[in-house]
């Protein structure tokens, strides 16, 4: 058992948290019916993001074996047979399918109407992240922003289940922030392995990449503080201190960096699992939202 959740990265399924970002900023937080539409929807992209993992690992078996790290993973090491995860993966595409028409019922009780996103965003992503598979992954930028789109659509999801408006400048936050991380990642595979772990890499440098990652970085910090000082914000969130968020984002990222900087492969999920000081960071910060816009 302990191999299957490794092979369809569980603790991936941190990343789907971004769909609860909509539910959390519209004050809908204590809506029993919109969380559970939310948390259908997080189950959606958990188990649609275990496909494309599975997908990957099946396409890159053989590469995996040759890298320091992905040749523990339970199909490069053999623990787990390339048949035992391809009728792993279309029992999920099932479980998958199910959810997508459970959380279409339930929407349409609530909404009367089923928007065509409901659907079209899971399948969406899951094509991309196959393209990716099959090749995109090995062209320059592109591959970012395929990353990037991934994080994109959880927020949009989020925002499509229980039907409420996000802010503009809380998507661009998102698209630039999630570039840093992409970037990141890029940077620390080819310190960590040169050109040998993947093909697209022999198309980066570090100068490029720590540029691009310090660009996008202070985008999304000026994109969140825009987003706490738009008038719209104070308005539907009845706070004017959402401000004094700012300089602990800032703080978040100061530590996501030094992390970055230092002896990490680059992984997003990696490096937030590895710091203790950066999740008390980002627990600190969930909770003074949580007092800033539901309690005070």
């Amino acid at each position: 058992m302990k191999n299957y959740l490794k092979l369809i990265r569980v603790k991936h399924w941190l990343k789907n948290f971004l769909v609860f970002v909509p539910l959390f900023f519209s004050m809908n937080l204590f809506h029993l019916d919109k969380v559970l539409l939310t948390i259908g929807a997080f189950f959606i992209f958990c188990i649609s993001s275990s496909i494309v993992y599975i997908i990957n690992d099946i396409n890159d078996v053989e590469k995996d074996r040759l890298h320091p790290i992905k040749k523990k993973r339970p199909l490069a090491s053999g623990k787990i047979s390339i048949a035992s995860a391809i009728s792993l993966c279309i029992f999920l595409v099932l479980i998958d399918v199910g959810l997508l028409f459970g959380i279409s019922f339930c929407y349409l009780k609530n909404f009367d109407t089923i928007p065509v996103l409901l659907w079209l965003i899971p399948i969406i992503y899951i094509g991309l992240n196959l393209l990716y598979s099959k090749g995109l992954k090995n062209v320059p930028i592109i591959d970012v922003v395929i990353l990037v789109s991934g994080f994109l659509f959880r927020v949009v999801y989020g925002g499509v289940v229980i039907h409420v408006v996000v802010s503009k400048w809380l998507y661009l936050m998102v698209i630039f922030g999630a570039f840093y991380l992409g970037f990141g990642k890029r940077r620390n595979e080819i310190i960590k392995n040169g050109e040998k772990g993947r093909k697209v890499l022999q198309y980066y440098n570090k100068d490029f990449l720590d540029k691009n990652m310090y660009v996008s970085l202070t985008l999304a910090l000026v994109s969140y503080s825009l987003w706490a000082v738009d008038p719209i914000t104070i308005a539907r969130l009845h706070s004017d201190y959402i401000f004094w968020t700012i300089p602990l984002i800032m703080v978040i990222f100061q530590l996501y960096s030094l992390n970055i900087e230092g002896n990490s492969y680059g992984d997003p999920i990696e490096v937030l699992m590895s710091d203790k000081v950066l999740i008390a960071t980002v627990c600190f910060y969930v909770l003074s939202m949580v007092l800033l816009i539901y309690v005070i």
